[in-house]
C-alpha cells in the first residue's frame, strides 16, 4: 500500500474538522543555516495554509526575522554557537559535520526545556507533531520522552541520502584524498556509480566525522514517524521508490516548497532588489547569474579566475559576492586590477540577490551555482540551465545529477580556471548543446507545474501528509 495514502479518507473526512481544532498545532525546529531554514519556513507556510497553527523553535544563531512571519509563534533557545562561529567564517575547508554535531550537543537541554514549556502552555493533546531537520538527531529521544510524534524534513535530495548510505566514509580507503594524479580519479565509484571518485573527495574533509553524522542521521530518520522531502516525484522517482523500500516510515515528496507561493524571502542576508531593474535593461537569456550560496568559500586565486573568466567572455553577468566568500576579505578587494573598468556596465556585482526573482527574469540565461539543493530546484523551476561548481556535502552529487543524469547543465570538472570557464560559458550560452540543455530543463519546469496542479503528485503528497498528521 502507498504509505502516502494509507490513512482512510472516508473516516478522516468525518473527523477532520474536529481533529484540526483539537490537535491543530505543529512545532518545527530548523537547522540554523540558510539552506535549511528556508525550506523549513516554506514548509511551515504550506502547513499553515492547511489550517495548522505553527510554532517555530529556533537557535539564537541565524535567528529568522519574526516580523516576516506574524502568523507564526517563535521561541528562541540558547545554542552557544558563538564559541565556534569564527571557524565557519574563516576556513575554506571547514568540516560541516563538526558544526552540526556541535549543535546536536549544545541544543539538547535548551530544546528539551523549551518543548516541555510549550507542551505545558498549549495543553495536552493540542500539538499534532514535531517536525525537525533530519540532522537534529537528538530530537528523536526528546520527542519519544514526551510521546510526541517526530517527523523529519531532509533538505537535500533523496538521491543524496542513498549515496551517503552507500559510500564508505573512511580516510583509510583512499576515496577522500585523491588527486588528479591518481589513476581512478575520473572513474565511477562502485558503491554509487553516478558519482566519480573526484566528486567524493569534495564531500568532506573529515570522512570519519561525516560517517558518524550520516549513520546517526539515517538511524534516526528510520526511527521517526515520517519523512518529508523538498522534491517532486517526476524528478526523482527511482530514488524515492528506493527510499520507500529501505525506510519503513511514510514518505511525502511535496516539493518544490517555494513554488506554493509567489516569490517570498526567508533570506538571512539583505537582498539587493535593484538588480531587477538592471536585468530589465538586458536582452532575453543573455545574462549569466553567479552565486555560490550562503556558506561556501573559495580561495583568492579561485575568485580571481572567476573574474577573469567573466571578463573574457563578453557576456553580461550578475555576480553575487557574499562578504567573506574569500576568507579574510571584506568584499571585492580581491578582484583583479582594473576589473571593474574592464567590464563596465556589462557586469553587476552585489552582496546578495533575490534569487527566485533573478532566475525567473527573462534576461537570465544561465545560473552558475554551487549546486545546493535549494538553488538546484529553483533553477529547474524557472527552466534556467546551470553551470556547476560544487563545494562540499551534497553539492558534488547534485552537480553530477545536473550534468550527467538530467543533462540540464555543465559541471566545471576540475575547479576554477579562466580558460575552462570561458569554454563552459560558451557551451551553455551559445552552442547547440546549451540549447538542448535549455529544452530539457524547460521540460522539467513543466513537470514541476503539473505536480503542483490539483491532482498532481506533489498536491497528492501534501493531502497525504495533512491526513497523516491528523491521524496521530
Amino acid at each position: 500500500m502507498n504509505m502516502e495514502t494509507n490513512v482512510s479518507d472516508t473516516n478522516l473526512r468525518c473527523t477532520q474538522s474536529t481533529e484540526i481544532r483539537r490537535r491543530n498545532r505543529i512545532i518545527l525546529f530548523p537547522l540554523p543555516f540558510q539552506g535549511h531554514i528556508n525550506p523549513m519556513l516554506q514548509l511551515a507556510n504550506i502547513l499553515h495554509t492547511q489550517g495548522f497553527k505553527i510554532t517555530i523553535i529556533h537557535t539564537e544563531y541565524n535567528s529568522p526575522n519574526h516580523s516576516n512571519y506574524p502568523h507564526f509563534t517563535f521561541k528562541s533557545i540558547s545554542d552557544r554557537f558563538f564559541e565556534i562561529e569564527s571557524q565557519l567564517a574563516t576556513k575554506v575547508d571547514a568540516d560541516p559535520a563538526y558544526f552540526v554535531k556541535y549543535l546536536n550537543r549544545s541544543c539538547v537541554e535548551p530544546f528539551r526545556e523549551c518543548l516541555g514549556g510549550l507542551l505545558a502552555e498549549y495543553g495536552e493533546g493540542s500539538i499534532a507533531c514535531l517536525i525537525t531537520d533530519a540532522v537534529f538527531c537528538f530530537t528523536q529521544a526528546v520527542a519519544d520522552s514526551v510521546k510526541l510524534p517526530r517527523m523529519v524534513i531532509r533538505t537535500s535530495s533523496p538521491a543524496c541520502i542513498l549515496a551517503w548510505g552507500a559510500l564508505p566514509f573512511s580516510s583509510q580507503n583512499g576515496y577522500f584524498n585523491l588527486t588528479k594524479q591518481d589513476s581512478n580519479y575520473e572513474e565511477s565509484v562502485p558503491e554509487y556509480p553516478v558519482m566519480k571518485f573526484k566528486d567524493v573527495s569534495k564531500m568532506t574533509t573529515n570522512p570519519e566525522s561525516m560517517r558518524n553524522l550520516v549513520t546517526d542521521m539515517l538511524s534516526h530518520m528510520k526511527a521517526s514517524s515520517g519523512l518529508i522531502w523538498n522534491t517532486f516525484k517526476e524528478l526523482e522517482e527511482p530514488a524515492l521508490e528506493t527510499i520507500r523500500q529501505e525506510f519503513s516510515v511514510p514518505n511525502f515528496a511535496l516539493g518544490p516548497f517555494h513554488k506554493y507561493f509567489s516569490a517570498s524571502s526567508s533570506s538571512l542576508i539583505e537582498q539587493d532588489i535593484t538588480v531587477l531593474s538592471w536585468l530589465d535593461t538586458q536582452a532575453p537569456k543573455s545574462v549569466i547569474y553567479i552565486s555560490f550560496g550562503s556558506i561556501a568559500h573559495i580561495s583568492e586565486s579561485e575568485f580571481q579566475e572567476v573574474a577573469h573568466g567573466l571578463a573574457n567572455t563578453g557576456f553580461p553577468f550578475l555576480w553575487v559576492v557574499r562578504p567573506g566568500v574569500v576568507p579574510g576579505s571584506k568584499w571585492v578587494e580581491s578582484l583583479p586590477e582594473k576589473f571593474l573598468e574592464r567590464v563596465g556596465d556589462r557586469g553587476r556585482i552585489v552582496k546578495w540577490a533575490p534569487q527566485q526573482d533573478v532566475l525567473a527574469h527573462p534576461a537570465t540565461g544561465c545560473f552558475w551555482s554551487h549546486c545546493g539543493w535549494n538553488s538546484t530546484l529553483e533553477s529547474i523551476c524557472e527552466g534556467v540551465p546551470m553551470i556547476c561548481s560544487p563545494s562540499f556535502g551534497d553539492q558534488p552529487l547534485n552537480a553530477r545529477y545536473v550534468s550527467d543524469v538530467w543533462k540540464i547543465g555543465v559541471l566545471l570538472e576540475d575547479g576554477f580556471d579562466r580558460v575552462g570557464i570561458q569554454m563552459v560559458l560558451q557551451r551553455v550560452m551559445v552552442d547547440k548543446e546549451g540549447e538542448e540543455m535549455r529544452e530539457r530543463i524547460i521540460s522539467l519546469k513543466e513537470k514541476v507545474n503539473l505536480s503542483l496542479d490539483e491532482g498532481g503528485s506533489s498536491q497528492k503528497s501534501l493531502k497525504g501528509l495533512v491526513d497523516y498528521i491528523l491521524s496521530f
